[in-house]
């Protein structure tokens, strides 16, 4: 897998952010991710900042690390990696606000767009999710 674990710095990343309200999020989600999981910001290759991390295994035979819970400060949107998808959060996603969604990963342009405690809420829940299996 191309995105590993390193140890750049996440606030060196984060101040690289050329769009200032990109910027000001990202430090909000950073430290919205840091109460909620405990656990401090890694950066995972060259672009996502992952808190925690579990060690995966499909039927496959693939295996590997990843992060519990992260975030991209992207130049669409603010993604937000939510690893066990969206399936149990109907309704969270319902009194979220604006955004959109992928596989697991939520997208979001402003986070003046979505309700911070409803935010905090699907990552506690995810996180706990994730630690769970």
């Amino acid at each position: 897998m191309k995105t590993q674990k390193n140890e750049a710095s996440v606030e060196g990343f984060l101040n690289r952010v050329e769009n200032e309200k990109r910027r000001e999020d990202s430090f909000v989600v950073l430290d919205l991710m840091k109460e909620v999981t405990g656990e401090k910001p890694v950066m995972w290759g060259t672009s996502i900042v992952g808190f925690g991390s579990y060690h995966y295994k499909y039927a496959s035979g693939r295996e590997g690390d990843w992060f519990v819970v992260g975030f991209s400060p992207r130049k669409q949107s603010m993604t937000l990696y939510i690893v066990d998808g969206f399936g149990n959060y109907d309704l969270l996603l319902r009194d979220l606000g604006k955004y959109k969604t992928g596989k697991s990963c939520l997208y979001i342009n402003k986070l003046e767009d979505v309700d911070h405690k409803v935010l905090r809420e699907l990552v506690k829940q995810s996180v706990e999710s994730v630690s769970q299996n």
